[in-house]
């Protein structure tokens, strides 16, 4: 027995010592790829020398003699600590995941290829001015001279992903930034899923009046009645498809469901409502958490003078920063810049579809997915006159598509001469408003609101080219229409002057949660769809509550949690359960009730991650959403997972009979919102009970509302996720300022935080370099790299970095300064 316990000691130690050489031998390979910042290289492609001062967060401070040198070394940077980043993003535009990651992303690949991004982008180099041409090959050849050394040196593949995954790297060129811009207006564009849902809520309901309640306009709107969408296509069935794998789902697609198509908060003080004189801008745009996040700090030493804000990486621009005497700031406009089209087939030739002028042919090419580990994919691409082709099983098109037709996209990102890219070189070279607002005539998609703040004035302009629309069209844009009509098809663009502008107010205060800014007939009238009703209101208060305003009271504003939409809408749903009923005893349903009632009683709606009320309230409103649709929208309900403030409110108030959704039509009773109102509390309490047990008053709403920085592909990895992804409790909720979208959903962690601010910037012209800014996670792509999360707690602690372009102030705690010599040839 003691042989067999020292062979199996010495077996264990044995086994001990190999996983400790895996261990450093991993380590070791890993590590290779870490930067080194403390460096001078020699590099082709530089006509003078170049430095890259990284401050002690890590943000390169690029000086140059020339532009082209300046972007030269952003490129050579954002390769430094993005590499993967880059190259998954421009697979993903081009349609070439699956010879990575096989079999899970074809579907995304095949809608990417459909919309021919990358084709697209490759045709738009030569529309841009002779500026931004220079820059976007000296930003290539900055991201190239880093690949180069890698391959060179050895260093580790560029990036601890390439050990998993074998995805060779092609060299950078000018047509993959413009792509990314692309990229970007996919994720911010929701306009496509939103026509659908409108016609399959058409298609679902019993009463048409019911669709203005599920499908509400933002307070303020008015249209004209839209015909049923069934009423367009007489005579036809449509059914119900098989459900197909979603393509919002994977944490690789761009793709997003409408809740999460795109959100941001920007706003603006002039002089006169500055305490120290000075023109103010606060802006944090919202999009999907990620790890590394999609941000990236950088300070440019251009020509005309430093600029300093957020990039994205492989986009060589400051989309939203200042210079000395330009600041600008970026929200989601939701410009309707999308059309769904049904094309009727010829029945004699299924290669031809209706036009206004008779049958004609699609315009086909083929593609061949080439994908890991299987046979690869061929697909014959379809363009209509209206735009490409998608099947039905995109978009759940199948559903609203009736036999004989397919269904095609019209958007304004599809165009081969964007010239967007020039449009935002030329803003980080502005000195005035004016200068900025001229430049952004040539901005095509995705569409922004821009804020912008000069030295004395501030102003804010809808960019990006606006679809025009006969005032004819059937469906107004709001649901998919009969694409051989001439007056549903689109008449070009409508003239720069069309897009709403606001200059210098008397106010002295300007700003966009992505609520509505104009209130026009259409077809001028930008969109149907806005992004935020809720969030307005609280801004307003906050700015209209004091005289004058400071960088202070705006970061105040930025990182604000409490919630309008609690306030307004706890009285409207909980009216007839506070202070009523008898007394009940301890551990019943009952009591739990009252306990969950009396502490929202004396809640006033802040969303703190260390409270328990907001997960009651947000408990409550979820079950309470689902009680209300899903008898009537049945599998349909699923799309409507985030609980709709405009629509409770329609409701409880019973607008133009929209008490309807709480009768259960399947039940004999007679159903009152009260009651609904009652079940939904005790629904959301089990539920509450069953995940966190019944303490109430011992609940944390940060619990449930982490946010959820998750790397792309190792996320989910056994293990490895604990070194990949970044997990923070977090303030802030669906409606409030410090917005923190929730996941939604059936899973099991339904109020995760996903979507959100991960970029926030306040930029104070009284002192410029008093400006403040933060990203989400850190400027590192490398989990070793202690740049990878250093930001982080930061970010969630509502904190800043200096936002300065004083040179000295970047070189007195650098963490490295790196030289890049010009190589004699």
């Amino acid at each position: 027995m003691a042989v067999i316990i020292k062979w199996l000691l010495r077996v264990a130690g044995a086994v001990v010592v190999l996983a400790l050489v895996a261990v450093l031998v991993a380590y070791m390979l890993l590590s290779r790829s870490l930067p080194e910042y403390d460096k001078r290289l020699t590099v082709r492609g530089l006509d003078a020398p170049l430095e890259i001062v990284r401050d002690n967060a890590n943000v390169p401070h690029v000086f140059g003699t020339k532009d082209t040198d300046v972007f030269f070394g952003l490129g050579y940077a954002h390769a430094q600590d993005r590499l993967w980043q880059m190259m998954t993003m421009r697979r993903t535009v081009q349609g070439r995941l699956s010879e990575v990651f096989g079999t899970r992303t074809v579907k995304i690949d095949s809608t990417l290829r459909r919309f021919d991004l990358y084709n697209l982008a490759r045709q738009s180099v030569a529309a841009q001015d002779a500026q931004t041409l220079a820059a976007l090959k000296a930003y290539s050849d900055g991201v190239n001279a880093r690949i180069t050394e890698i391959n060179q040196d050895a260093l580790g593949r560029g990036a601890p992903e390439q050990f998993l995954f074998n995805a060779p790297i092609a060299p950078w060129q000018p047509a993959d930034s413009i792509a990314l811009i692309k990229l970007m207006a996919v994720q911010l564009s929701g306009h496509l899923d939103n026509e659908v849902t409108f016609a399959r809520a058409s298609l679902a309901l019993d009463d048409p009046a019911r669709l203005d309640d599920i499908m509400p306009l933002a307070p303020g709107s008015g249209i004209a009645a839209l015909p049923e969408y069934a009423s367009l296509f007489p005579g036809a069935e449509f059914r119900h498809a098989q459900a197909e794998p979603d393509l919002t789902g994977d944490p690789l697609s761009p793709f997003k469901r409408r809740a999460f198509a795109g959100a941001s908060n920007a706003f603006a003080a002039a002089p006169s409502r500055s305490a120290a004189g000075g023109t103010l801008l606060a802006n944090d745009p919202h999009l999907g958490f990620s790890a590394p996040n999609i941000w990236y700090l950088a300070r440019l030493e251009l020509q005309s003078g430093g600029v300093i804000g957020g990039t994205i990486p492989g986009i060589p621009v400051i989309l939203t920063g200042r210079s000395a005497r330009l600041g600008w700031g970026v929200t989601s406009s939701y410009l309707d810049d999308q059309d769904v089209f049904i094309e009727e087939l010829n029945p004699d030739n299924t290669n031809e579809y209706r036009t206004p002028d008779g049958w004609k042919s699609f315009r086909t090419s083929r593609s061949i997915i080439e994908i890991k580990d299987a046979d690869p994919v061929t697909l014959t691409l379809r363009w209509t006159d209206n735009g490409p082709v998608l099947p039905g099983s995109h978009y759940n098109l199948a559903e609203v598509t009736p036999p004989g037709h397919v269904a095609s996209v019209a958007w304004t990102a599809l165009s081969g001469e964007d010239t967007t890219m020039t449009s935002a070189m030329g803003l980080m070279r502005a000195q005035t408003v004016q200068q900025a607002i001229d430049l952004s005539r040539l901005y095509i998609a995705p569409s922004q609101n821009l804020t912008l703040v000069g030295q004395d004035t501030i102003a804010l302009r809808l960019i990006g080219a606006m679809p025009r629309r006969s005032a004819r069209h059937e469906s107004e844009g709001r649901m998919p229409s009969r694409g051989w009509l001439p007056e549903n098809r689109w008449q070009g663009m409508l003239p720069f002057a069309a897009n709403p502008e606001f200059v210098a107010p008397k106010g002295g205060i300007l700003g966009n949660t992505n609520n509505k800014v104009v209130d026009r007939p259409f077809p001028m009238h930008v969109s149907y769809l806005w992004g935020d009703t809720q969030r307005v209101h609280r801004w307003r208060r906050l700015m209209q509550g004091r005289a004058v305003h400071t960088r202070d009271s705006f970061i105040e504003a930025q990182l604000d949690t409490v919630s309008f939409t609690a306030r307004s809408i706890l009285p409207l749903i909980g009216a007839d359960l506070w202070f009523t009923g008898e007394a009940a005893p301890e551990g019943t349903p009952e009591r739990l009730r009252e306990r969950a009632l009396t502490m929202l009683a004396a809640w006033n709606g802040e969303m703190n991650e260390h409270l328990p009320e907001p997960l009651i309230y947000a408990a409550w409103m979820r079950a309470l959403m689902d009680r209300l649709i899903r008898d009537d929208l049945g599998p349909l309900s699923r799309e409507f997972d985030h609980p709709d403030p405009v629509f409770i409110e329609r409701v409880f108030r019973d607008v133009d009979g929209a008490a309807a959704w709480c009768d259960v039509k399947q039940s004999a009773a007679q159903e009152t919102c009260s009651d609904i109102s009652r079940m939904a509390l005790d629904d959301a309490l089990i539920w509450i009970e069953e995940r966190y047990g019944t303490s109430l008053e011992s609940l944390r709403w940060g619990d449930a509302h982490q946010a959820t920085h998750d790397h792309q592909v190792l996320g989910e990895v056994p293990l490895l996720r604990y070194f990949v992804n970044i997990r923070q409790s977090t303030s802030g909720g669906d409606n409030t300022l410090l917005r923190g979208r929730t996941r939604g959903g059936e899973g099991p962690d339904p109020f995760q935080n996903v979507h959100g601010a991960g970029y926030r910037g306040v930029y104070d012209f009284a002192d410029p370099d008093s400006s403040v800014f933060i990203i989400a996670t850190g400027q590192s792509g490398h989990f070793l790299s202690r740049h990878y999360d250093d930001l982080a707690q930061l970010w969630r602690r509502g904190e800043y970095i200096p936002m300065s372009l004083d040179p000295d102030l970047a070189r007195a705690a650098s963490v490295g300064v790196t030289v890049l010599e010009p190589r004699a040839e």
